[in-house]
């Protein structure tokens, strides 16, 4: 029997990211009550607008939203399977995170991650910068969410 060809999943290699390329992370996430609950509470976060439904029914939105930390966390983490999985040194950081619009508990959130730039690193041969533009929108195709991240990926092994 012949010797099977073996694919692992992994992110991209440095050079593998192509400036304006935009990814599109599928399938879309339904963020329901539960998650959000969960979320808010794990990370501490007692804001009454995630929590308190009564209190929230009050407010201009009319009910409780989800959690803003939560939508950014999650198209960040829908970018990891074709991205940055196992090719990934360090996130560098955020230059830029805003919410336009509010998510509500139901909403299904499509993430999608435009390349903006690539150098190589100059302090660490074989591995280079990427900026990132996350984007996160609703099953409207609402801009929910917004993000440029630097990451520090490793070169093509030799």
């Amino acid at each position: 029997m012949a010797e099977e060809r073996r694919i692992t999943q992994r992110g991209l290699w440095f050079d593998e990211f192509e400036t304006g390329v935009v990814y599109e992370h599928r399938p879309g996430r339904t963020l329901t009550e539960a998650d959000d609950v969960l979320f808010t509470t794990l990370t501490m976060n007692t804001q009454a607008l995630h929590l308190d439904a009564h209190w929230a029914a009050g407010t201009e939105f009319g009910e409780r939203l989800v959690n803003s930390m939560m939508t950014l966390a999650t198209i960040v983490g829908m970018s990891t399977g074709q991205l940055t999985n196992g090719t990934i040194v360090a996130n560098l950081g955020f230059s830029l995170v805003e919410f336009p619009a509010p998510m509500r508990h139901g909403d299904t959130l499509y993430g999608e991650t435009r390349v903006l730039e690539t150098r190589p690193s100059r302090s660490r041969p074989g591995q280079g910068i990427v900026t990132l533009e996350h984007i996160g929108r609703n099953q409207d195709g609402i801009v929910v969410a917004r993000a440029v991240r630097a990451v520090l990926m490793q070169g093509r092994p030799a």
